[in-house]
């Protein structure tokens, strides 16, 4: 058993007894469903008193909350807000006081949809569940390829509570999918499915296109006291406001972690010590090697309207006789200065980054959000211009319209994120910003500059249009084995060729648009119906990597976030 789920383990029993309070466990991360958390906390032009809408996923309790506030002043709300309130209401009922109208006309042989939003429900004085069907189905066709797409899902979400003092929640699913081509290049490279760990061939075939694979996350959470929660488990975080997170990211899979949240009056208090997987290994060996990630956040709402945070983070780790690591124990002290902690304990090899993020509300129908990131930084070298590799830094700013330009219910979004070359590299796998050969930030890893663009249009009730456009521009290496240019963050920064000349863009131009429009109907609660049509074009100075396709496709869903590889 690894150090870090012996710390948890031992802190996990001396916290227990001080359990009194009703604890939530989370809504899974869907951008979707965020959307209108937050679009709803912008048209009330002040902030939520509970949700701090950087540090994500949300708690089911504070979403209720949330909805009961704005409910509550409701001359701004069409009909479709209202629709959407309600579903957000009824997807987290046992948090609101009037659940009856949750309720089911006809529940499926007196047993099953009791409720609208669950297929099965209990719920007495000591334990609560929920129990929901996992289904994904899919099918698609690509330009360049005579592969067929699909997706082919299936599986169980499970949440309660017990004692109302323990939440746990837990989802599996059984998967195999046949992405684009785009898609299965980069599980080629990264040995890893995007949004996932492990993997595996369908099928005895070596050349089999479809990825055959197991989602599976899972945790408890609990209160120590009123204003501090504990949550231990396999899940993901996602820190920012923007469609990217410079900072940390669901992109990669899920991984082991302990967060602690302390939230008293306008601050919030994050806490993550997490287990990582340092590099890929063959599936016969049975111990991959294993890094350290600590992260500590704070956030701090300035007035109604502004919110500043302040993050800093370090990756550890060496590797031993085994192939594994072992977590500095010091790094587990929830506040602390983790440079400070490297210079008097003579331990110099982690990775560390801090920087800030912002988000500010105005006039009912904007959020300006940004962040920055600073991995090294020299003012010196800064200044004198020259592009050396280690001024690696990276930064977000974005802006969010709600009911834009009068039209109720249209929601408009731009963004832009750059990242310096060599930004979250490192000298080996057991310390660069990646968990599973995959980045922990950004899905294109540094040396690029971007811009995201984002409109959504609830037409009806049900009926919602995305439209996205992503154009991104960065320096690409020539092949794995090539020295780096400071863009594909698995390869050390000692692969550098030079030590000054950097700028983003550095090594091969390349140029992606990307374009995707969905059309999805809700025909249920949290099923849905899917219509998209993806292009995706890539121009290179080098011609092997110029590409171009164009990806339809028709899906059903059924409580599950939709699939996204925009990258």
């Amino acid at each position: 058993m690894t150090k870090i789920i012996k710390y948890s383990f031992f802190l996990l029993l001396f916290l227990t007894p001080a359990l009194s309070f009703s604890q939530s466990v989370n809504a899974p991360l869907n951008r979707d469903y965020e959307h209108l958390i937050e679009r709803y906390e912008i048209k009330t032009g002040k902030f939520s008193e509970n949700i701090h809408s950087h540090v994500k996923p949300y708690l089911r309790k504070n979403i209720v909350e949330l909805t009961d506030s704005v409910a509550n002043n409701n001359n701004f709300l069409t009909e479709r807000d209202k629709f959407n309130l309600t579903y957000l209401r009824n997807d987290s009922w046992e948090w609101a006081g009037d659940s009856a109208q949750n309720d089911s006309r006809k529940p499926i042989l007196k047993t099953f949809y009791k409720k609208k939003s669950d297929f099965y429900n209990f719920q007495n004085e000591d334990f609560d569940v929920h129990v929901n069907p996992v289904m994904y189905f899919g099918y698609g066709s690509e330009t360049n390829s005579n592969v067929r797409t699909y997706i082919n899902t299936r599986g169980l979400e499970l949440r309660g509570m017990i004692d109302k003092r323990i939440g746990f929640y837990t989802f599996l699913t059984e998967n195999q999918i046949t992405f684009p081509t785009y898609v299965r290049d980069r599980i080629s490279s990264d040995l890893a499915v995007p949004n996932e760990n492990y993997y595996r061939k369908l099928g005895d075939d070596p050349s089999s296109k479809t990825s055959d694979f197991i989602t599976a996350r899972g945790y408890i959470t609990f209160k120590v006291t009123k204003h501090i929660d504990v949550q231990f488990g396999h899940d993901k975080n996602f820190i920012g406001n923007g469609y990217r997170s410079m900072i940390l990211s669901d992109y990669s899979g899920n991984y082991l972690f302990l967060k602690l949240s302390a939230q008293v009056w306008k601050i919030k208090y994050t806490n993550i010590f997490a287990q990582m997987t340092a590099s890929d290994q063959s599936p016969l060996l049975k111990n991959y090697p294993k890094k350290f990630f600590t992260f500590h956040h704070l956030s701090v709402n300035i007035g109604k309207k502004l919110n500043i945070g302040l993050f800093e983070s370090i990756i550890t780790g060496a590797p031993d006789s085994l192939g594994g690591s072992h977590l500095n124990a010091e790094n587990l002290n929830p506040i602390i200065f983790y440079r400070a902690i490297e210079l008097n304990t003579g331990s110099n090899g982690g990775n560390a980054l801090l920087g800030l993020d912002f988000k500010y509300n105005f006039a009912r129908h904007f959020s300006l959000y940004g962040q920055v990131v600073l991995d090294e930084f020299r003012l010196s070298e800064v200044k004198s211009g020259k592009g050396w590799w280690g001024n690696k830094q990276a930064g977000q700013i974005g802006l969010k319209y709600i009911d834009a330009f009068g039209l109720r219910n249209f929601d408009l979004q731009g963004e832009v994120n750059i990242a310096r070359p060599f930004t979250y590299s490192h000298e080996t796998s057991f310390t660069n910003y990646t968990h599973y050969n995959q980045p922990l930030a950004h899905p294109m890893g540094a040396n690029f500059n971007e811009f995201v663009g984002i409109a959504r249009y609830q037409a009806l009730k049900r009926l919602n249009i995305i439209g996205k456009l992503v154009v991104n521009q960065f320096g690409a290496d020539s092949s794995k084995t090539s020295s780096s240019n400071g863009g594909d963050v698995l390869k050390s920064y000692n692969k550098r060729n030079r030590e000054y000349g950097y700028k983003i863009g550095s090594g091969i131009k390349t140029t992606l648009i990307y374009m995707d429009l969905t059309v999805s109907y809700q025909i249920k609660h949290n099923m849905f119906i899917d219509l998209k049509q993806i292009i995706r074009n890539v121009h290179s100075d080098l011609p092997s990597l110029t590409q171009s396709t164009s990806i339809s496709s028709i899906s059903f869903r059924w409580n599950i976030a939709p699939r996204e590889q925009v990258f």
